[in-house]
């Protein structure tokens, strides 16, 4: 009878489990830089209240976050050819629907989760921001867009670094859902390696090793952001000249 527990097979298999770390890397940062960009759109949509599109963006908020994200995935997964056989038909194209790409299907189902999910994030950090401050900067002339990034950014950051920061290391567990579409990431790696060996348990141990280690990594790197993107109390920036200081530059 072999060994219970066979500690080398946790070890040998960290190293087979981290030739697809890049997959889940790779799915965590351009899910997490695509869902941040329309997760700002939406939160302006709704904080201007633009008419249909604010209504359309509650709806899919709503939708997102109301069903689990492996819904989203197979919705994907079966949607994105379904639509592409119906423009082939009415339009006479001639996409190839098996030659999409499987990383597509996780691309884009899980940037909009996180632009859904973080879109409240940043429309809170955006609102959080002193109107007064914001009246100021629009008496001296500045756009909208000229206030958003001077004004309104540097101050909201703060404020959605903690949150948004959290949302990425669920984002980074959430790629072991990436297998449902046909993605070998660590985790579908975790169930080849463990089906090949019979050391399910080492397998997926050495799986929750790499899984922790990743979650240590991103929280320093957070802490380190918050701490360089931290704004001095109003008496220091007064006292300091600080950061909102560029009306009076030059005086």
């Amino acid at each position: 009878m072999g060994e219970i527990f066979d500690i080398n097979a946790v070890f040998t298999s960290i190293p087979l489990l981290l030739e697809v770390l890049p997959v889940s890397l790779q799915i965590t940062v351009i899910s997490m830089i695509v869902g941040l960009v329309f997760a700002l759109l939406f939160a302006i949509i709704r904080m201007k209240k633009i008419p249909v599109l604010s209504q359309l963006v509650t709806v899919f908020i709503s939708f997102i976050r109301g069903t689990p994200i492996i819904v989203q995935l197979y919705l994907t997964y079966n949607g994105i050819p379904l639509f592409l056989k119906f423009i082939n038909q009415e339009y006479g194209t001639d996409y190839n629907i098996n030659a999409v790409p499987a990383m597509l299907f996780v691309l884009v189902t899980f940037a909009f989760n996180e632009a859904a999910y973080n879109s409240e994030t940043i429309r809170a950090a955006l609102q959080s921001v002193n109107k007064g401050q914001i009246e100021a900067a629009e008496s001296l002339g500045m756009t909208y867009l000229q206030v958003l990034k001077r004004v309104i950014m540097p101050q909201a950051l703060v404020v959605a670094i903690p949150p948004l920061g959290n949302a990425l290391i669920g984002l980074l567990k959430g790629t072991s859902l990436a297998f449902v579409a046909g993605v070998i990431e660590m985790t579908a790696k975790g169930k080849i390696i463990s089906g090949s060996n019979f050391r399910f348990f080492e397998v997926y141990l050495a799986l929750a090793i790499i899984y922790w280690v990743m979650t240590i990594i991103i929280e320093q790197i957070l802490r380190y952001m918050e701490r360089k993107f931290s704004i001095p109390d109003s008496a220091q920036a007064v006292n300091r000249g600080g950061w909102f200081s560029w009306g009076r530059r030059g005086i």
